[in-house]
């Protein structure tokens, strides 16, 4: 009997589990830690900041649905992976053992590398569902009185479509009330330039969002490092090549939400040989860990390269069908070691994104993520608004269902003729 631990319990860990389910022999054991018991879907955090979702909406208690599918489920969390001894020590102080380890925990919000950043400060977050609807609390004042909004995101930053996606849902909303004209609007972003999105674009993504800025009246800062954010004003450096400081901006604002750098959490960072300085997890083309290879990793935790240098730190994303994806690889490479074979299925690492506006949105696809690409292609219209409408109700289905049918690949990707999974 192999123990099997997977640790984490968001988008990639539930992911990860219904995919392992089928890998399995009889007298296998698989085993899911959350912190938690509750499962947020994340990418509807931008509507639930204003008002268009409730919590209970986007999240479902995790513990029924995995003691229907024979998985124990721990909601303890973890306080520290111990990988030369092959065990986990729980947030309540008990050990865990594994025979196979998946690392799936999404980042820990750095937050405290900016002065005043976070929810716990002077800026709102959509990292959290908790956190967006603390952020529809001051959307809501900001509603009552009127004033200058800063959105995007901080130095460091991987993940920049959410803020795309919040300040033009914000714009929307605003249109809505009839209060935009009294609600001046400024993008913050690390990017070298609108609609890089830490891929050095993808297809025509740079003329599509400066178009949809300025058709929205909102202006923008790149090359962008915060310096500090006070309770009313945020103060911004425009970086130059080379690290010069080109200008500084000090921005007042009513209401703002900037998406923090990402890292890895605390119950792997730091150990030599698992994580990057970053505490990222190091894995080979298998997603599979070089130095202990009992251990695999998905998801943000994941440890990828930039892009290239810029100006100000950008990170790279990690997109759903890229983590949907990786899971699948990770499942089938450990049900092989589990029948004596060896890992021989790689992640295709493409990246699919569906980015709502709150009337229209952008979608892209970039096969592979990494330039130069087969595919680069993007496009802007009103059914990216119903297909990410569709992302939702389709995913929360999977979810409670415990389903692993791949969303990315039955919903989007079989006209465009992406396969997900590739032997090595």
């Amino acid at each position: 009997m192999a123990e099997i631990v997977v640790l984490g319990a968001g988008l990639g860990g539930t992911m990860m589990a219904y995919e392992l389910l089928p890998q399995l022999r009889p007298g296998d054991r698989l085993t899911v830690i959350g912190q938690g018991r509750i499962f947020q879907f994340v990418p509807s955090n931008p509507w639930l900041a204003v008002g268009w979702r409730e919590k209970a909406d986007v999240e479902v208690d995790l513990a029924p649905i995995m003691a229907r599918k024979d998985i124990r489920f721990i909601d303890a969390g973890a306080e520290r992976v111990y990988p030369t001894e092959n065990r986990i020590t729980l947030g309540d102080g008990t050990d865990l053992a594994y025979d196979y380890l998946v690392i799936a925990t999404g980042p820990d919000l750095a937050f405290d590398e900016v002065p005043g950043l976070g929810p716990d400060a002077h800026t709102q977050s959509i990292c959290q569902t908790a956190h967006a609807a603390h952020a529809f609390t001051a959307f809501e004042k900001l509603c009552a009185d009127p004033g200058p909004v800063i959105i995007g995101a901080a130095q460091g930053a991987s993940c920049f479509g959410p803020a795309y996606e919040f300040a033009f849902v914000l714009d929307t909303e605003l249109r809505k009330r009839g209060i935009r004209d009294r609600v001046p609007m400024t993008l913050v972003t690390p990017e070298p330039y609108i609609g890089h999105l830490g891929l050095d674009g993808v297809g025509d993504t740079k003329g599509m969002m400066e178009s949809e800025l300025r058709q929205r009246h909102i202006k923008w800062v790149t090359n962008a490092r915060v310096k500090e954010v006070r309770p009313d004003q945020m103060l911004v450096e425009e970086m130059a090549e080379g690290g010069q400081i080109a200008r500084t901006h000090d921005l007042p604002f009513a209401f703002s939400m900037l998406l923090p750098a990402f890292r890895g959490v605390p119950a792997i960072r730091g150990i030599e040989g698992l994580t990057n300085p970053r505490g990222f997890v190091l894995t080979n083309k298998y997603q599979q860990n070089p130095a202990f290879p009992n251990i695999f990793a998905i998801g943000v935790c994941v440890a990828l390269p930039p892009i290239g240098p810029t100006p100000v730190p950008v990170g790279v994303p990690k997109t759903g069908f890229m983590i949907e994806s990786m899971a699948t690889a990770t499942a089938l490479n450990i049900g092989a070691l589990l029948r004596d074979g060896q890992p021989k299925h790689v992640p295709t690492l493409n990246a699919v994104c569906l980015a709502d506006f709150g009337d229209g949105g952008v979608a892209f696809v970039a096969k592979p993520q990494i330039p130069p690409r087969n595919v680069n292609w993007s496009a802007k219209g009103g059914w990216v608004h119903y297909a990410k409408i569709g992302f939702e109700k389709y995913f929360l289905h999977k979810v409670r269902r415990g389903t692993a049918e791949p969303f990315y690949e039955h919903f989007l990707m079989e006209r465009l003729n992406i396969k997900k999974v590739k032997e090595g």
